[in-house]
């Protein structure tokens, strides 16, 4: 769904700064230490010399010396996966002791790492600092709750800036400083680009990368101005500074950052966005390689969107699968900040390949989803915007599916069957509506024609004319011509192309859409595969309506083998010319097929033939007689003849149609998301599909 990502995610954004807090507190040992060095120096070197590793509390919230039992076992249970048994350990502990901050920090990781309940984990936080509101050091030692204050502190920071509120996670990292003298320039970046403080941002960066040594804080500054850089509206500027930043992140993807997906997947975004597409998926192809739970960036998203753009269907399905495995191992807190990410993908698959209905449902669960765009560069109304347009479409090709089924339904089921197809078609107005409401900004249209525009959501290319339809052909000529004008298109004019090309065939200027048509298919880079699709069917149906009968189903053909879903998707038809063996099952499915808006009867158009002996069948061919498509089942002779004629009918839509997967229940349970705790505790069903999720 989104764009650019921000590595900043965590158990607590700050804890590798936990090395200052350690090594203050040990200072006050020092003297004791020096006493003991004075007393056997010769114990001390015969240990040295055995090389028995010095022992080591475990690692509680990051740190290794909080000593607290209480602590420790919620620690414990949170490392061995019981996170009930913490939860509960959590909430004694801030009943009996509620004015203890460690108790009240330790209840929000629990409500953070296990539930990614960011709201009562962020109140918790605020009762834990108004405990420990210490101005200074020199305090926050005096107090013995030093390790409480600064991790209250780090983590207020992180769950301000996933929860949106970019002022406060500015102000708190700025508290860091003030008390613990922290450099803490390295997380500026990305609350800036949220507040689009683009200069300020870039500057932060720029500081970062001029005193630090820090390959990590170095990786941070250079994700930051890729970010920057992107949001620049002038291609031309930004084209240089992009190209540095795929070579910056792949330079820190062969050192300590190897496993760090976000790096891998913002750099195959920019890739995408220099029109470089091969090289965008090998970075993604790198990123599906290594498993990292705690990063926001799946790559299997964007996987599974390159190889549906590209018609590379079964390899998608693949990609559907292992995103939802990739989600499974994801600990909670990012499954609630991608979900709806994982939800959007799904659904434009299922719309794909021919499940509207279930589609509709999933983008509405993502419109309906809490906004946890923190770690994205996309906002809130992108993410609606996206959500809304495709709520739309998934509609508007779910009435187009219950059209086809009413077709083989007789009076009255079909006069009731057609008056409740206006359910969907309200529902596709009113997120046309929102979609469009979400829309109306120059600034953010014009970016949003940008091919793989950075930093917005990601809405497939062969899905952005819908826009045009919704905004109106006037409104967007103009802003087509404007974003021409500023370079949008300076790497391939094919996109500028197809945008005209729907604008020509909506005010009905066939012979124009038809030459921009193909002016876009000859410049469009090879991978636009649904693109070309769309724009096949447009020239086609244009072609038809003047009378350009060849050049129309030569289109018609290769926009059914690119994408069979297309003519459906756009409310189109195929102009066939029937043919049947004279039985009275024939004549009943040529009646139904008749019916159906998917065909349109013309002597001139495809054949479509009709078989009702031993083996029922309805297949399409080409005049010169190649199959486009057959369907075929053997009669149920417990039905009648016309039960069976409606069964061939509603199954030759489907072949024609659609792609040819099942979706079953349970999948489409997967897809909508299960609960987070369940999910967290599923260790062991993750552990089994580990292996298959790293098979390439």
């Amino acid at each position: 769904m989104t764009r650019t990502r921000h590595p900043v995610f965590a158990p607590v954004i700050l804890r590798k700064l936990a090395g200052f807090i350690l090594f203050t507190l040990s200072a006050t040992s020092c003297f004791f230490a020096a006493a003991q060095d004075d007393t056997d120096d010769s114990i001390s070197s015969q240990l040295d010399a055995l090389g028995i590793t010095q022992a080591q509390l475990p690692l509680c919230f990051g740190m290794r010396d909080i000593i607290d039992e209480q602590a420790l076992a919620i620690c414990d249970a949170l490392r061995l996966k019981l996170n009930v048994k913490a939860r509960e350990l959590s909430e004694t502990w801030i009943r009996s002791e509620p004015r203890n901050p460690a108790a009240q920090f330790a209840l929000a990781e629990v409500l953070y790492t296990v539930e990614a309940n960011l709201p009562r984990a962020l109140f918790h936080l605020t009762r834990a600092e108004e405990l420990t509101d210490y101005g200074s050091l020199g305090r926050a030692l005096a107090s013995g709750n030093i390790q409480w204050h600064y991790l209250t502190l780090s983590q207020l920071s992180l769950i301000h800036q996933l929860m949106g509120d970019q002022l406060n996670a500015l102000a708190y990292l700025d508290k860091i400083k003030e008390v613990y003298g922290q450099d803490v320039e390295s997380f500026r970046g990305w609350p800036l680009i949220k507040l689009k403080e683009y200069d300020a941002a870039r500057a932060s960066a720029n500081l970062v990368l001029q005193n630090s040594d820090s390959e990590r804080e170095r990786a941070r500054a250079w994700n930051t101005l890729c970010a920057v850089e992107l949001a620049s509206l002038q291609p031309k500027e930004s084209l240089t500074a992009c190209d540095q930043a795929i070579n910056e992140d792949e330079n820190l993807a062969g050192t300590d950052n190897s496993g760090d997906t976000v790096y891998l997947t913002n750099a195959s975004e920019v890739a995408l966005s220099l029109l470089r597409i091969d090289q965008a998926e090998e970075y993604l192809d790198r990123a599906t390689k290594v498993l990292n739970p705690e990063s926001v960036a799946d790559p299997w998203i964007y996987k599974l969107y390159l190889t549906m753009n590209q018609g590379r269907f079964d390899e998608a399905r693949q990609a559907l699968d292992r995103m939802l495995l990739w989600r499974e191992y994801q600990v909670p807190a990012v499954t609630v900040m991608n979900r709806a990410e994982h939800l959007l993908a799904s659904a434009i698959f299922l719309l794909l390949v021919g499940y509207p209905e279930e589609a509709a449902r999933l983008t509405m669960t993502a419109l309906n989803e809490p906004d946890r765009n923190g770690s994205f560069s996309a906002d809130d109304a992108q993410k609606d915007s996206m959500a809304a347009l495709l709520n739309m479409l998934a509609n508007q090709s779910w009435y187009q599916l219950r059209l086809e089924e009413i077709a083989t339904l007789d009076y009255p089921d079909a006069a009731w069957a057609l008056a409740a197809t206006t359910k969907q078609r309200f529902a596709a107005w009113r997120a046309g509506r929102k979609a469009a409401s979400l829309f109306a900004d120059l600034d953010i249209l014009i970016n949003r024609l940008r091919p793989y525009a950075p930093l917005d959501v990601h809405i497939p290319e062969w899905i952005e004319p819908e826009m045009i339809s919704l905004m109106g052909t006037g409104v967007m000529t103009s802003i087509l011509d404007q974003a021409h004008k500023q370079g949008n298109f300076m790497l391939n004019d094919g996109y500028y192309y197809a945008y005209a090309t729907e604008i020509a065939f909506l005010e009905g200027k066939h012979q124009s859409a038809i030459d921009l048509g193909r002016q876009a298919i000859d410049l469009l880079p090879q991978q636009e595969v649904l693109l070309q699709a769309r724009l096949r069917a447009r020239m086609a149906e244009s072609a038809w309506k003047l009378n350009q009968y060849e050049n129309a189903l030569s289109n018609y053909q290769s926009a059914l083998q690119l994408d069979p879903g297309v003519i459906r998707r756009l409310g189109s038809y195929l102009p066939v010319t029937y043919s049947a063996d004279g039985s009275d099952f024939s004549k009943q499915a040529i009646s139904y097929l008749k019916r159906s808006p998917r065909f349109k009867t013309h002597s001139a158009g495809f054949r479509l033939e009709v078989n009702g002996n031993s083996e029922l069948s309805a297949c399409l061919f080409t005049r010169s007689g190649d199959t486009l498509s057959c369907y075929s089942l053997s009669p149920d002779e417990s039905q009648s003849s016309k039960s069976n004629a409606q069964q061939l009918v509603q199954g030759f839509h489907r072949e024609t149609f659609s792609l040819n997967y099942e979706i079953s229940n349970t999948q489409i349970s997967l897809l909508l998301g299960t609960s987070v705790i369940m999910s967290s505790q599923n260790t062991s069903i993750w552990q089994n599909n580990r292996n298959v999720l790293l098979e390439r």
